[in-house]
């Protein structure tokens, strides 16, 4: 016989509420030391002016920069190819770099890690696992004031 279709509950229970998701990730500024970690490719020549600007940025938010970071993409040949795709799509980074923003963090005995590009959420959520700390986009730092 003809049985009635039941609902999959199996999506409900793995995707949380949109406000759930971005309550996890919200950081406030004022009075944290950060790590400003910048994700540009060979094509962004002026990326230092562009670190800068967000330094200045969250300086106004009140936060402290303690160290500037940046992972630049294509700028040897094999790179240029894959220029625009981030190194992995889990951290955004190289493991390389992964490691020295780990390594940063804890010398600086920083409150979080600021990128300067946008981050998923899936990105967010590892970075933060591995810094033992919040990792959050500028974007986000700004919207939330």
């Amino acid at each position: 016989m003809h049985q009635p279709r039941r609902r999959d509950r199996r999506l409900a229970r793995r995707v949380p509420s949109e406000p759930a998701q971005r309550r996890a990730f919200r950081f406030t500024a004022e009075g944290a030391d950060v790590v400003l970690v910048g994700y540009f490719s060979a094509k962004q020549k002026d990326f230092k002016a562009l670190m800068a600007s967000a330094a200045t940025e969250l300086a106004a938010c009140g936060a402290r920069v303690v160290v500037q970071i940046v992972q630049r993409r294509g700028v040897s040949d094999g790179g240029a190819r894959k220029m625009g795709l981030p190194y992995s799509a889990r951290t955004l980074l190289s493991d390389g770099k992964v490691r020295e923003v780990a390594q940063f963090c804890e010398q600086a005995d920083a409150d979080a890690v600021i990128f300067v590009a946008s981050l998923t959420e899936r990105q967010q959520r590892v970075l933060t696992d591995m810094f033992g700390r919040p990792a959050v986009s500028l974007a986000d730092v700004l919207a939330v004031g």
